[in-house]
């Protein structure tokens, strides 16, 4: 079986289940995977360069602070609200460019399972984030706002008379057996 030259056969001392399972199956690791592709990438990224610093991170204490402070479920949602508003270009963002990442060489459409379909669907979940959030946000709502009516309360039977005939379920009682169809058997 042919190895990448920079495949390591491991001794098993100070490495991880995943780096034993890979030695003994002949695969490479998530680590070895991304330090070859980090090497064939270095004069690509060289050409073309990337930020190195992580995207900035939202301030989120403004919103714990409103939190905090909410007292009724209205209040509450104006902080999700207004949370997902802020939140959501940047989501979209990051959407758009796995699913451009997925059609990326002419990959699109593709198979169930494959690289290019799970990155899809990864972009597809990046914005669910959004709608679940305000799925309960407004089920927190309706609970306040829109309650469901409370069930009917069941209607008292009425007592029968006494020495009246009683009908199991209001119903009448069923009729008596009709005649049997047909010819009469026997002549």
């Amino acid at each position: 079986m042919p190895q990448h030259p920079d495949f390591e056969l491991y001794d098993n001392v100070g490495r991880t289940s995943e780096q034993i399972a890979a030695a003994r199956s002949g695969r490479a690791t998530r680590d070895d995977l991304l330090r070859w592709a980090a090497r064939d990438g270095e004069q690509f990224l060289a050409e073309h360069p990337l930020p190195d610093d992580p995207l900035p991170v939202p301030d989120t204490a403004p919103y714990l602070a409103a939190l905090a402070a909410a007292r009724t479920p209205a209040e509450a949602s104006a902080v999700t609200q207004h949370l997902l508003d802020s939140a959501h270009p940047a989501l979209a963002a990051v959407s758009e460019l796995l699913k451009a990442i997925a059609r990326w060489g002419g990959r699109w459409p593709a198979e169930k399972g494959t690289p290019p379909k799970m990155l899809m669907e990864a972009a597809s979940r990046s914005l669910s984030v959004l709608a679940l959030a305000d799925q309960a946000d407004l089920a927190f709502l309706r609970a306040e706002y829109d309650p469901a009516p409370p069930p009917p309360e069941p209607r008292p039977t009425p007592r029968p008379a006494p020495g009246a005939i009683r009908v199991s379920g209001g119903l009448p009682p069923a009729p008596p057996n009709p005649p049997p169809a047909g010819p009469a058997s026997g002549r």
